[in-house]
């Protein structure tokens, strides 16, 4: 995987300064994601890297796949990609520009992980918080953790917020052993 971000970093520079020069973050965003999900599909997979396949027969079937929805400068990324024998790193791409977007217009990724089902209203004012806190626009993932036994367990860039029973059990574990 690492290996796969290495090689997809210059593309997704090079697209995301392409976008950001034609104002069309939006639209790459799309584009990529929907060239990411075409290289996800099982069928085009066993294509790519199949010696009976040639980069020519590769990129005019995931051209053809995807219809009039590449650009002509997608078109070029798609083409230079399958030349390059790259194009299975596309998700990656596609990842790493929506982080460059995320940088871009000031957003940032939370990772809440609940015990238990948050309700809505919750999660709008925890948001709301964090928004505060961080003074960025904040965009949540959340998923649920039993073993947190109760409370939440914020992740945000590489400051974690833990504030689960689980959490302080295992705080007070620590302080108990010093």
């Amino acid at each position: 995987m690492t290996e796969a971000i290495t090689v997809a970093r210059p593309y997704a520079d090079a697209v995301y300064k392409l976008a950001m020069k034609s104002n069309g973050l939006s639209q790459w965003s799309k584009t990529l994601q929907l060239a990411a999900e075409i290289v996800e599909d099982e069928r085009v997979k066993s294509l790519i890297g199949n010696p009976m396949v040639s980069t020519k027969q590769l990129s005019e079937i995931f051209l053809e796949i995807g219809k009039n929805k590449f650009s002509a400068e997608a078109h070029n990324l798609i083409m230079l990609l399958a030349e390059n024998k790259r194009i299975s790193v596309l998700p990656e791409i596609s990842q790493l520009f929506e982080y460059l977007k995320a940088q871009h217009e000031g957003v940032l990724e939370a990772k809440i992980t609940s015990a238990f089902e948050i309700e809505s209203r919750q999660l709008k004012k925890l948001v709301d918080d964090l928004e505060q806190k961080f003074k960025r626009k904040i965009e949540a993932q959340v998923s649920v953790d039993p073993e947190l036994i109760g409370g939440i367990k914020v992740e945000i860039g590489d400051e974690i917020l833990d504030v689960s029973v689980r959490g302080k059990l295992e705080s007070m574990a620590v302080a108990l052993k010093s």
